[in-house]
Formats: C-alpha cells, structure tokens, sequence
C-alpha cells in the first residue's frame, strides 16, 4: 500500500523540536513533501535532513506566526505551489504568571501568537485547501485549554480559543472535504518538561491515571490520524491526549 499522504504538501508550525518536530517526520513517512516552519532555521535544518536521510522530502521555512506583517511573504514558497493539503498549528508560545501579576504586554503577546498567528496562517492556507476541495487542518491545543491552569489564564484562553476557530470553521468548509480538528496533550516529555525538578513531575504523574508522561510520538499519531483517509467524517472534534488526566 502507497503512503496516503504520496503527492500532498504538508506544513507544520513549530517544527523544529518536540511535538512539531514528531509530527512532520510522521507526515513526511506517509509520503507528503513537508514543509518545516520555525524561528530557528539551525534547528529546522537538523529536522529537514533528518527526513531526508529516511528518503523524504522536505523543505525549511523560517516563519515567525507572531511577526503579521512578514507572515505571508514568508509562506510564499508554498503559497507559490498551490499551498498545502495538510495544515498542522503547532507553534506557540507560554508568558506564564498569575492573574494580578499579569501585564497586558503578557496577555497580548501569547493571544497574538497563539491564537492570531494560527488564525492567520491557516487563513493563508486555507484558500489553496477550498479551491482543490480537500484539506486537513489540525491544531494543537492544551489540556489547560479544558481543565484550565493557575498561572496560565493567557494560555489557556489562547489554546481554549483554538477550539473555538475550529469548531467555527469546521462548519464553514465541511462541504469542501475539510476536515478541521484539534489535538489537546497533556504533560509531554518536551524540554520544558525536562527542566522540571523529580518532586515537580512526581506531582504532576499523580494526576495521570496511565503514570506516566506523553511523548511527542503519542500526540505525531493522534494527528497522523486526524490527516488520514480514516478521518474523512471527522471533524469539528478536539482528541484529548492525555493519559487520562482530563476525561471531559
């Protein structure tokens, strides 16, 4: 059987490590040219090549979702080619503090990125998606989108506001054959995780019934299925990935 993804473009925000990263070789596994975007162009070169290396295909994008005003420009290479098929919104940024101790610079900028970059780097690719009549767009959200989290109120709106878009734009192209999905991990083994003290993750596993953390290979095939043939009449639903911790 041919890869289900042989011929189609794939971009991925945020993929130079971690979920982002787990999540293009994925795609790029099931045939699709894969398109790397990141600030760090280092990084996203370590991912294209490691791709190759397998024998996909893969290209670099240096892409910054909170910098609006160079956000399309820099999306012109695929722009150029018709877009993409596959849309995986990964990028994303954390301001952490609690709520009286917040400034409105904190607020704003995790919104602006978060929500307002996704926002407008999937209505870019969406026009490509609605003229070929086939698209796939996933986001990744949060577990503190639902259970909410002390410290995190800008977070968790952004990655809450997530759902919302999806929800919202899933039925507006639904009779297209695009499909719009969100996946909310919980804890991943990421490296802000890695700088957690024992006694913090110890805390945190408590409240996992599977006892452990995530990996960003468990949230890779949540989105491999959200982009695959099987998902075809699925859409408008967030896949909670979580080891039980949220069962909402």
């Amino acid at each position: 059987m041919s890869p289900f993804l042989s011929g189609k473009n794939a971009l991925v925000t945020g993929a130079s490590r971690g979920i982002g990263r787990a999540c293009a070789m994925a795609l790029a596994r099931e045939g699709a040219v894969t398109w790397l975007c990141a600030r760090n162009v280092a990084e996203l070169g370590e991912v294209r090549d490691a791709i190759r290396a397998e024998g996909g295909q893969a290209e670099a994008l240096e892409l910054d979702i909170g910098d609006f005003a160079t956000l399309e420009s820099r999306l012109e290479p695929i722009l150029g080619k018709g877009g993409a098929d596959v849309l995986v919104n990964n990028a994303g940024i954390t301001q952490d503090g609690l709520m009286l101790r917040m400034s409105d610079e904190q607020w704003d900028r995790v919104l602006d990125v978060d929500l307002g970059g996704t926002f407008r780097v999937t209505r870019a690719l969406l026009r490509g998606m609605v003229k070929r009549r086939w698209g796939r767009i996933i986001s990744i959200s949060s577990v503190v989108a639902c259970a909410g989290n002390p410290g995190q109120a800008n977070y968790a709106a952004a990655k809450a506001g997530l759902i919302g878009l999806s929800r919202a734009l899933a039925r507006e192209v639904g009779s297209r054959d695009i499909t719009v999905n969100v996946v909310a991990p919980g804890y991943v083994e990421t490296a802000m995780t890695a700088a957690l003290t024992d006694e913090q993750k110890e805390k945190l596993l408590a409240a996992v019934p599977s006892g452990r953390m995530g990996t960003p290979d468990d949230v890779a095939a949540a989105v491999l299925y959200l982009a695959s043939p099987q998902a075809g009449y699925v859409t408008g639903q967030v896949l909670h990935v979580n080891g039980g911790m949220y069962m909402g």
